[in-house]
Formats: structure tokens, C-alpha cells, sequence
């Protein structure tokens, strides 16, 4: 409350203040005419657009400047180019290039496209019509497969001569075994491939399963089978007899042949790494001359693919079975490094046939 010096005590201070205020704010909304019979906001509204910054705005207008330029540089064809062209393509083929170039704007190819600005950009847009010897494959014309075609025609309509005499049982079956024939129509392969492929058996041991008849021993075989230009298959055998076991790992050998990739025909693409349970194979290209230095179950299983300089490391288990099936995913599940750039979208050049014209093989 109030004393006679003038003094006041902090809530009556307080309560003159606010009294005040309310004054001061019903005559401000008095003196306004309201249209509606809501409460009138005293606080600020917030804009219905937000504000944008200066640099906001300076930034738009440099990109809308340089989308004015680039697109100032498509310029529609001249005619003397619409000459040229018309002396490379027929009539059709015109026609369809004037209705793509009228249905898609200069301003939308350089709003939309990428038109690279840096120093290694090539002079050309490159329409991928033609055949470059350097960089792309040599395509194959319908006129080569016809004429493929006419030679196997001529082939099979030679007839071989029959000598006379009495007929062998390997002639009368076809001139090969019996297994040898079934493994023949079944991956495909003639037999006189099947008979100049490199089988070598690398693990047999015995085997003995527990049942309740007793122990039943057997032979375990793990053989391989290549052809020495890119291809190899490892196959498991087991039987009572060692013919038995060894002709079975051989044949699911040659059944599961596969490519293996190789670099100049001689080494693998980069390092690649399997494994096979505990073990694990490390497999590295080397340059040339420098051969297989590898273990032996390794060595075999690259000189039967065609390998001559690879460079091998196993740190961890050193399982011959397992080791062997290591080594073979390994080789057989290389990354090509077609298959990167077609991932990436990019064209792959070999920078060496470049430089040297061609001449590296």
C-alpha cells in the first residue's frame, strides 16, 4: 500500500501497471471495427509465404544464367548440315531425326542433360553407331552366321568311308567307352574333348560309415578336370572299389566345369579370396615369368585352368579338401572389370592397346 512519502510496495506497483495496460488495450480495440465476432489476435501473424534469403535469390538467377547459356549453344542444324546428314542417312531416318529434335527443347537438354565442362571431356558426343578397332568388339553380321551355318551343313553332309573288315566293340559302341558316351550327351562336349582334357586326382583317403550293420569302409576321391585354356571342374567320388570311386570323381569333374576368367591368358584379374569352411585362399595376378608359386593342390588346379603366373597364400586352415574348393570358387567367381564398368555406366578403354596402337595382345 501507499505511504505518505510516495513509496509502494512491489504488488501495488505491479497491479497499477497491468490495470493500465488493460485500459490502454480496450480503448485500442474499441476504436477498431470488428467484422466478426471472434477475439481479435494481438499477436503478429506469421507471413502466409516464408521469405526467401537474398542469396537464395542471387543463386536461382546464376543458375537460371547459365541454363540460358548452355542452352544457347544447342543450336537447331544448319543446312549444310542437314545436307551432310541427309548424305549418311536415308529419308526415314531423317524425318525421325527432325521430329526428336522439334519434341525435345534446347532448354530442357540443358536443364535435364550433363554437358561436362572440364579439361578431359572428349571433343565428340559419341553416338556409339560406329565401330571403333580399339576400344569396341568386332560385331558379327548376320552374313557370317549364314555362312557358319553353310559350313556345318557341308560337314555333316560328308559321309565318312567304312573300311572293311570286322567291327571292334569300341567301333560298334562309337568308339569310346560307355561312360564316356552318356557323359558326352550329357554336358555336350565332344568326345574327343573329353578325352584331351587334364584329369589329375589330388585327395583319396579311406572312409568308414558307422551303421548298425557294422563299419562300412569306402574310398574317398577328389579329382579335378580342365582343358588348360580357361576352363576347370573339381568332382567328389566314393565307392567300395578304387575304379569305382575315381571314375565317379572324374565324371562329376568334367560335369561341373566352368570358365575361369583370364587376364592376357595367363593370370587372374586383381586378388581374389575364397573360402570353403576353415580354409581360406588368397589368389593374386603376378606379372609374366613369374609362374605358380603355390602350393601343390593349388598349382595343379591352376595348370589345369591355363594359369601360368598366380601367386597363392593360405593363413588359415589347410584342409586339402577344402583348400581345393577354395582355390576353385576363387578362380570362378572373379569380378571382370567389363562388369564394373557396366555397372557404373561407363566405357572401359585399355589404356595400353591405346598406347601402343594395338599391338598388346
Amino acid at each position: 500500500m501507499a505511504s505518505k512519502s510516495g513509496y509502494q510496495c512491489l504488488s501495488c506497483l505491479l497491479k497499477d501497471t497491468f490495470t493500465s495496460r488493460a485500459a490502454s488495450a480496450s480503448r485500442t480495440t474499441s476504436s477498431k471495427r470488428l467484422f466478426h465476432v471472434s477475439t481479435p489476435r494481438s499477436a503478429r501473424r506469421r507471413p502466409a509465404y516464408p521469405s526467401v534469403k537474398q542469396s537464395r535469390i542471387d543463386a536461382a538467377a546464376a543458375q537460371e544464367a547459365d541454363i540460358q547459356a548452355r542452352a544457347a549453344q544447342l543450336q537447331p542444324y544448319t543446312q549444310r548440315e542437314r545436307e551432310l546428314l541427309a548424305m549418311r542417312y536415308t529419308p526415314e531416318q531423317m524425318e525421325i531425326i527432325e521430329a526428336g529434335e522439334a519434341a525435345i527443347s534446347s532448354r530442357d537438354m540443358a536443364e535435364q542433360g550433363r554437358l561436362r565442362g572440364d579439361a578431359f571431356r572428349p571433343t565428340y558426343i559419341d553416338d556409339f553407331s560406329t565401330l571403333r578397332p580399339l576400344v569396341d568388339k568386332p560385331a558379327r553380321l548376320a552374313l557370317d552366321d549364314a555362312e557358319d551355318q553353310a559350313g556345318d551343313k557341308k560337314k555333316k553332309d560328308v559321309k565318312k568311308l567304312k573300311l572293311p573288315g570286322p567291327l571292334s566293340a569300341t567301333e560298334g559302341s562309337g568308339g569310346a567307352e560307355p561312360h564316356l558316351q552318356r557323359l558326352s550327351l550329357t554336358t555336350g562336349l565332344p568326345l574327343r574333348t573329353l578325352r584331351s582334357l587334364r584329369i589329375k586326382n589330388l585327395v583319396s583317403h579311406r572312409v568308414v560309415n558307422q551303421t548298425r550293420m557294422g563299419k562300412i569302409q569306402s574310398l574317398y576321391f577328389l579329382t579335378i578336370a580342365g582343358n588348360q585354356d580357361g576352363m576347370v571342374g573339381v568332382g567328389e567320388g566314393k565307392g567300395a572299389e578304387d575304379e569305382d570311386g575315381r571314375r565317379q570323381a572324374m565324371m562329376n569333374a568334367i560335369r561341373n566345369l566352368k570358365p575361369v576368367p583370364r587376364y592376357e591368358g595367363r593370370t587372374i584379374f586383381g586378388e581374389v579370396e575364397g573360402k570353403v569352411g576353415g580354409s581360406v585362399v588368397k589368389l593374386m595376378a603376378r606379372p609374366p615369368g613369374f609362374g605358380n608359386r603355390c602350393q601343390h593342390l593349388i598349382f595343379e588346379l591352376a595348370r589345369a585352368a591355363g594359369i601360368s603366373d598366380l601367386a597363392a597364400t593360405t593363413p588359415r586352415s589347410r584342409n586339402k579338401m577344402n583348400v581345393v574348393k577354395a582355390a576353385w570358387q576363387a578362380l570362378t567367381s572373379q569380378r571382370l572389370p567389363e562388369d564394373v564398368a557396366r555397372a557404373r555406366g561407363r566405357k572401359m578403354v585399355d589404356v595400353r592397346r591405346v598406347y601402343y596402337g594395338g599391338l598388346v595382345g
